[in-house]
């Protein structure tokens, strides 16, 4: 199930799913570790003898988030039982403390006797193997903890603080289902301490007055020690937990229209969706400076693994979006992030941790006997090229000077070996981790940070350096051009793959990553060449649904859903892919009345996205229900860009009609 309304500080990370469960609970990274392993945090009412957990049927749900901010607000309206709640959740903006206001009303005319419960259900560092939970009379809380991690759970309502009904005990062993059922009668057993695989549930008891509210607020507190945490939870009762959800709002929105950017030029749910993915990709953003894809567990039952891991190429393509949004501590943290990941290498290998040490792969160190490098080359190029954006927007020359030879002179250097005897790349895996060769998207990249390098070479008074990268850049250009552009159908290749008498085996099949070609400095967008590929791609990879969108590539099989007509429905459509066309558009308009088809697409991303305003990767071709993650880190910075250079080119445009 897609998760929804992330909230979250750059230490700590809570994501729920779309009935409101919290599911993933990640510090002291963004992505690492995550302490559920994907279990539910019930959450569930007890009222005039009746209990319903907020999953059941009955509930209507709402799913949002205060505009402009990381608090959420969430209305739960269950007609049968006659209680609305709605809740405020917010990660605080500098402490790791995850905090839950729900205020309950009464919708029956009459004083209701009604008792909240939270059940969680953690699994320290993603293992239930020696946690423990205990009841701890010192802080009037309950504690989880494992080695150097804590967990403390404290709450207050409107006449005391401190919690004095719960029940702690096992789940997932000798077949007991975990103490959350212990709640369903709407009384706890408040045993004090139990080991292995623990589990905790929470009682509040409230005295809602007749077509009034009542409320609780309670937290999470997370640390490296009791100490800590004890010292946390004794914070949050000197600050108020109240007034730490409202600053964090206040923080937040501060954060988001720091920039003052001028939206004038859009309609009010495009300007929503923009501030609002500025909001969620920070929430996906480690304060170390890694640029996590996607943090959502549930995609380990389909390939065993997350997207919890900084992909370089991903990073780099956020980064960017950070930039020109003026966002640049964030910007600044990645690429010494990046330098951090590197170690010693020239090169990028498949992806890395929050703590920047080499992730898990599958991409093979050895082909049919021979030594390849396992990478994608267009991950090292990306972060040369998104580097000199960030350089040429801030101009922060003592920054760049140790990231230099890095990010920089090693990178390039290397890209000018790892080249065949045409100027092209060697062969690498593609941007879709699926295929070897030599790929358009990264030919483009590539060409890309060589002009960046060249650019970065001038400026540190290295000419015969910056020559040298502006010489193979054109080569490969032009070796790009004779090698990769297929004259029989006008279109370039997807991939080519060198063969033994020299030549090249084409992939034609149509792929939406080619509009890099233009989008890095492969080739200036009025040539006739980037006119040809895009209406071919276009023609190939269009959804023909009313869902609409683009699909990465025709017959993608990726969580494919339509198998019968893939003439129609090539694949699933992408958000970034949909987007890119949007980009292509926009470089390509001459006057405004050219940008409507971008215009289009940004309210094709609104109808897609979530009430929350969270987008997916993907999408359902007939349905339009998100696919795979969501989040996706990558969706929202391309959603950015887009409005950027939109609304970059309505002023170029306009300023051209005055003048």
């Amino acid at each position: 199930m897609p998760r929804d309304i992330p909230v979250g500080n750059g230490d700590l990370l809570i994501t729920f799913d779309r009935l409101y469960r919290v599911r993933d609970i990640h510090y002291p990274h963004v992505g690492r570790y995550n302490h559920t392993d994907g279990h539910l945090q019930r959450f569930g009412v007890w009222v005039d003898g009746r209990f319903a957990w907020i999953e059941e049927p009955g509930w209507e749900r709402h799913l949002e988030y205060r505009r402009d901010t990381l608090v959420t607000n969430v209305t739960l309206r269950h007609a049968a039982l006659g209680l609305e709640i709605t809740c405020s959740d917010a990660v605080d903006f500098h402490e790791p403390a995850y905090l839950r206001r729900a205020v309950v009303k009464d919708l029956l005319g009459r004083d209701r006797d009604v008792r909240l419960f939270n059940h969680w259900d953690l699994s320290i560092r993603g293992s239930p193997v020696g946690d423990t939970a205990n009841y701890d009379p010192a802080t009037s809380s309950v504690v989880v903890y494992k080695d150097d991690m804590y967990f403390l759970f404290n709450a207050c309502d409107e006449n005391k603080c401190g919690i004095d009904n719960w029940a702690i005990g096992t789940k997932r062993v000798r077949g007991a289902e975990g103490t959350w059922r212990d709640a369903e009668d709407g009384q706890l057993g408040r045993n004090a301490i139990s080991q292995g695989s623990v589990d905790a549930t929470i009682g509040f008891n409230l005295q809602v007055p007749a077509g009034g509210s009542s409320y609780v607020t309670s937290w999470l507190a997370c640390g490296n020690s009791y100490s800590e945490v004890k010292a946390l939870n004794q914070r949050i009762l000197e600050k108020g937990p109240d007034r730490m959800i409202e600053r964090t709002s206040s923080y937040w929105s501060l954060w988001v229209t720091k920039e003052q950017i001028d939206l004038d030029g859009l309609p009010m749910p495009i300007r929503d969706l923009f501030n609002r993915s500025q909001l969620v990709l920070r929430t996906q953003v480690d304060n170390g400076g890694a640029i996590i894809a996607a943090n959502d567990s549930d995609i380990t039952q389909f390939g065993g693994d997350h997207y919890s891991y900084c992909w370089p190429r991903d990073g780099a393509l956020v980064a960017y979006s950070l930039i020109i949004t003026g966002q640049s501590e964030l910007s600044r943290n990645f690429f010494r992030y990046c330098a951090k990941a590197l170690k010693n290498d020239a090169y990028f290998l498949h992806k890395y941790t929050p703590a920047a040490e080499l992730a898990s792969s599958w991409h093979p160190w050895m082909i049919e006997g021979q030594r390849v490098l396992p990478i994608q080359q267009d991950e090292t190029s990306l972060v040369v090229w998104a580097l000199r954006r960030h350089f040429e927007a801030f101009r922060d020359v003592e920054f760049v000077k140790p990231l230099y030879q890095a990010l920089v002179v090693k990178p390039a250097d290397w890209i000018l070996k790892y080249r065949d005897a045409r100027g092209l790349p060697q062969q690498s895996w593609d941007l879709w981790e699926e295929r070897r060769g030599v790929h358009l998207f990264t030919v483009a990249t590539t060409i890309g940070a060589l002009h960046a390098a060249a650019a970065f070479a001038t400026d540190f008074g290295e000419h015969d350096r910056a020559a040298l990268y502006r010489e193979c850049a054109e080569k490969m250009t032009g070796a790009m051009r004779r090698f990769m552009w297929n004259e029989e159908e006008k279109r370039f290749a997807r991939n080519v793959v060198p063969l033994p008498d020299g030549s090249y085996r084409m992939d034609m099949t149509a792929d939406s990553a080619n509009y890099a070609v233009f989008a890095f400095a492969g080739l200036p967008i009025n040539d006739p060449m980037v006119a040809a590929e895009m209406e071919a791609t276009r023609q190939r990879v269009t959804v023909r649904t009313p869902i609409g969108g683009y699909a990465r590539y025709y017959h993608d099989y990726y969580h494919q859903v339509e198998r019968d007509n893939i003439a129609d429905v090539p694949g699933n459509p992408w958000v970034i892919c949909t987007l890119w066309r949007a980009q292509y558009a926009i470089a390509r308009a001459t006057s405004e009345a050219e940008l409507s088809e971008a215009m289009d697409i940004l309210n094709w991303c609104v109808a897609r996205a979530e009430k929350s305003g969270v987008l997916a990767e993907q999408h359902h071709p007939h349905t339009g229900e998100a696919i795979s993650v969501s989040p996706l880190t990558w969706s929202h910075a391309t959603f950015i860009m887009v409005v950027m250079e939109y609304l970059r080119k309505l002023t170029l445009l306009r300023e051209g009609t005055r003048h």
